[in-house]
């Protein structure tokens, strides 16, 4: 009756000419309305990547009558595709494909792919485009490059940065954050007006003193900058100082208003001191021609205890239990990573930070392994926050024969958390099918999906694929927060 019922509304929606579904969204071709798209790698000895997409109300890869046999993202051609930067809110996905270094374009309303970015220099540690499509920022550790691609102009610009391995950009699209393994140090890229290009175009001598690199040399256009606290200026009017010192930062989030970035310190799990989440005031750093402003602060404010709310000093907020990745939502922030247990064994933990007052929580036991950019946290329906890791075989619970598995359920409201078992293998995949109270997720190579409602199993015998499921993503969100990790 339902299916019947879908069937009629559809063809009345068709008679009134009727083309979208909800927030001015185009009807897709399938004519689904809640999808689910799996990035699937090796799905056939010709072929090293797929976009399947699964009906997510029925939990199927094909029509419900049968017809057609299976959906999917027509033309993706990206090899051992790992990642989907979901963008529904704009009807886009960005996914990047870990064998032939792709970064490729799929539309949510048309259904097909289109095409790779521009720009690219080689393989990426870190990737994501801003959602007006206009830059890709990408990390390659390989080459020791930071990675800036114009789409529009097709060119892009190479800045120097020994070990990067990460980018945060904000969801906004004009902060970026730029990382380095094994460092305690941050840095940000900026556009140059015309007058700081003519000034800056006599080599390294004449960059400003917190730069590091700046491109092309002859007459640069950007400039990476080292996070420095403004002790003294330049001749240029740039503020340079000591160097700002964080612990191991691995990744930044942001808050909802775009002004400040928690910058995650990794601390011993990265083989550092001290797990703990940085303030960072955002509008020094923005990218865009003359919209930088304000000063990023010094070590001392970096350093003193966290203010009031309302306050506009930096600080740094102790998170014992690990901080890795984390997920931002109004003035709560969950903080994810791994701590160092008495066993000399790592255990993972969720921390919840109160961003109103600064404070953080005790640390909640949730599955262990290793957070980082494989990670995912994502929001479903009946107040749950979903974890993903990966090597939860690593860590405490199994090598105390515990319960174990590597996806994480907690309620936000009551602050319980679900094991999610049997185990199934590395969470590289998590999305929520808001509305439908349902989750799914790519774990050990394969679909499996869950409720929300009581973290149970659902029937996965018709999402499941051929080859392996690394990423999955919910093309119908109403957010581009589902899935994506910023």
């Amino acid at each position: 009756m339902s299916a019947l019922a879908a069937i009629l509304a559809a063809a009345a929606l068709a008679g009134c000419g009727k083309t979208t579904y909800f927030a001015g969204r185009n009807l897709p071709p399938s004519g689904l309305l809640n999808r689910v798209v799996i990035a699937v790698q090796n799905p056939g000895l010709l072929s090293k990547g797929a976009l399947e997409i699964v009906d997510a109300y029925y939990d199927i890869r094909y029509g419900y009558t049968g017809h057609p046999a299976s959906f999917a993202l027509s033309g993706f051609s990206g090899a051992l595709p790992v990642s989907i930067q979901n963008m529904p809110e704009e009807q886009m996905g960005a996914v990047y494909g870990a064998s032939d270094g792709s970064f490729t374009l799929g539309s949510y309303g048309t259904e097909r792919a289109l095409g790779s970015t521009k720009g690219l220099n080689g393989p990426s540690s870190s990737i994501f485009i801003t959602r007006d499509r206009q830059w890709v920022f990408a990390a390659n550790q390989q080459e020791h490059v930071l990675t800036i691609a114009n789409q529009p102009s097709g060119g892009s610009i190479i800045l120097t940065l020994p070990g990067i391995y990460r980018v945060s950009v904000n969801p906004g699209g004009s902060v970026v954050l730029a990382f380095v393994q094994n460092s305690d140090y941050v840095y940000y890229p900026r556009q140059l007006s015309t007058g700081q290009s003519r000034a800056y175009s006599g080599g390294p001598s004449t960059w400003p003193r917190a730069a590091v690199d700046c491109e092309p040399q002859n007459a640069p256009s950007w400039c990476l900058f080292q996070a420095q606290s403004p002790d003294q200026i330049d001749s240029t009017g740039n503020y340079y100082g000591a160097p700002l010192t964080f612990d191991r930062p691995t990744k930044a989030v942001f808050s909802s208003d775009g002004s400040t970035a928690y910058v995650l310190n990794c601390g011993p799990e990265c083989g550092g001191s001290k797990a703990s989440v940085t303030l960072l005031p955002t509008a020094p750093t923005i990218f865009t021609v003359g919209q930088a402003s304000g000063q990023l602060p010094n070590n001392a404010n970096l350093a003193a205890a966290c203010p009031a709310a309302g306050q506009a000093s930096a600080c740094t907020i102790p998170i014992p239990g690990g901080a890795t990745n984390a997920l931002v939502d109004s003035s709560t922030m969950w903080v994810v990573g791994q701590e160092l247990m008495t066993d000399g064994l790592w255990g993972g933990h969720l921390t919840v930070v109160n961003l109103a007052n600064d404070s953080a929580g005790a640390p909640i036991s949730i599955s262990d392994g290793t957070p980082g950019s494989q990670s995912r946290m994502v929001e479903g329906d009946d107040n749950t926050l979903w974890i993903g890791m990966i090597q939860c075989t690593e860590g405490e619970r199994y090598n105390n024969n515990q319960p174990y598995g590597c996806l994480t359920m907690y309620n936000t409201a009551n602050q319980q958390v679900t094991m999610l078992e049997p185990y199934a293998g590395d969470a590289t995949g998590v999305t929520a099918v808001t509305g439908l109270h349902k989750v799914y997720a790519a774990e050990g190579g394969q679909v499996y999906i869950y409720s929300t409602t009581d973290g149970r199993s659902i029937d996965n015998q018709y999402v499941t694929v051929t080859g392996v499921a690394w990423d999955v993503a919910y093309m119908d969100a109403h957010s581009d927060a589902d899935n994506t990790v910023y």
